[in-house]
């Protein structure tokens, strides 16, 4: 299976000022990449701009071998991601959301995917609530299930553990799994050892230099140890 995400000599920041060191890495399908580091290392920033976000300060992104293009069709149906902060449509309902997602990338049955999606997330019986009206775990279980349902060939998930109870975690691990012996290209921000060892096949370390770890070490690190 070829590369599905290439960065080459990224440098990313704010107002002109990089916060990480160059990176430069590969993914390719049915891999997961961690991206571990210290506090204020960088990590969000690298992938919100692996992710089309925001643009680098310097060096290349492709997706499939082609630029980011954060608006165009191609991009949008290969690329989901899940960010802290990511907005809903306020007046819609949590199953309006996710069907929204289905029909925009013309599942079939995309009322059976939705229904798949609201169980799995433990979001049935909130499924005609608008997102004002959920909690702050159940906003972020609509964010994993919007990402999920799509077929994308890459999944950018920025802490996506952030308050999920531990089953949820554990079904999330479980999830992850499950996409990337699909096939799926996975980079993960994680500050929860154990979704790390779990999931990731290879680690990254953003620091002044960009450092290729094992999982093991990556754990620790998030761990503090």
């Amino acid at each position: 299976m070829g590369d599905v995400l290439e960065a080459e000599r990224l440098v990313v920041g704010y107002a002109g000022a990089p916060v990480c060191g160059e990176v430069s890495l590969r993914i390719a399908a049915g891999e997961v990449l961690a991206v571990v580091g210290f506090n204020g290392a960088g990590k969000s920033t690298v992938v919100r701009t692996l992710a089309g976000r925001q643009d680098p300060l310097s060096g290349d992104v492709r997706i499939h071998g082609l630029p980011v293009m954060p608006d165009a069709i191609g991009f949008r149906r290969e690329v989901a991601a899940v960010f802290d902060g990511d907005v809903f449509f306020p007046g819609l309902t949590a199953r309006e959301h996710l069907l929204l997602v289905a029909r925009g990338h013309a599942l079939d049955s995309p009322d059976v995917a939705v229904d798949a999606e609201l169980a799995f997330f433990g979001l049935t019986e909130r499924s005609h609530a608008i997102p004002e009206a959920l909690s702050s775990g159940q906003r972020r279980r609509l964010l994993l299930a919007a990402a999920f349902i799509r077929p994308a060939s890459l999944l950018i998930l920025d802490e996506p553990e952030q308050r999920l109870d531990p089953m949820m975690r554990d079904a999330l691990t479980d999830r992850i799994r499950q996409r990337a012996r699909a096939g799926t290209a996975v980079v993960l921000v994680t500050h929860d050892p154990r979704l790390l060892t779990k999931t990731a096949s290879t680690c990254v370390l953003i620091d002044e230099v960009l450092a290729h770890v094992d999982t093991e070490r990556g754990a620790r690190i998030i761990a503090g140890a």
